[in-house]
């Protein structure tokens, strides 16, 4: 039981920063384009920042270390403060997931970089490394997912026509459960799992062109 506890201890002081970085980051990139974008909600918020006091919700970071999903605070905006509301919110919603993607990739280059001119790294440092690696492109394509509220369900939301935009966006009253039926099931691993070879692919295609 002991040995059971301290490897999820180990997992858990691994695996906090990945978490932490995915979480602040993505959450600032939301805050950081609605600026740019012409609305100054997010920096009244305080949610202009990469401290992750600011972004980081204690209880939704806690539940991702127990069943595997958590959350963050949410990033407030107003979209008519937009020029171009439809394709603006779209742009916020990509934030996030996109800075996660760059975020990761910088992970590796700085692994392959260590390895490179120190020729090895501790195995500490190769999984904390690992672990924000994964847990960045997790978080992107988790919320790409278009189930209300994740970014995806934003995205589409303003791609369908209004009528059946509407209706979808009813489904968020289901969202929850929806949520549980894919933790309780294959079904988001049969997701997350081939998207992350396929990005993790790419990135070491993008890698292979300078080193």
């Amino acid at each position: 039981m002991f040995d059971d506890f301290g490897g999820f201890l180990m997992q858990v002081i691994a695996g906090l920063p990945g978490l932490i970085i995915a979480m602040t980051i993505h959450e600032f990139a939301h805050a950081a384009t609605a600026v740019a974008l012409g609305d100054p909600t997010p920096r009244l918020q305080g949610r202009l920042t990469l401290n992750p006091a600011a972004h980081i919700d204690p209880i939704g970071l806690l539940m991702l270390f127990l069943v595997r999903f958590g959350w963050a605070k949410p990033v407030m905006i107003n979209p008519y403060n937009f020029k171009k509301p439809r394709r603006d919110d779209i742009l916020v919603s990509l934030a996030g997931p996109f800075a996660n993607l760059v975020t990761a990739f910088v992970a590796l280059v700085v692994m392959v970089l260590i390895l490179k001119f120190f020729g090895q790294m501790t195995e500490g440092m190769h999984t904390v490394f690992m672990l924000i690696l994964i847990y960045n492109i997790n978080f992107a394509i988790f919320n790409m997912i278009p189930i209300p509220p994740l970014d995806g369900s934003k995205v589409l939301i303003q791609l369908l026509p209004y009528e059946l935009a509407r209706k979808f966006h009813e489904l968020e009253r289901y969202s929850f459960l929806i949520l549980i039926i894919f933790l309780m099931t294959p079904i988001l691993g049969s997701i997350l799992v081939p998207m992350q070879r396929l990005i993790l692919k790419m990135f070491e295609s993008i890698l292979s062109v300078f080193f």
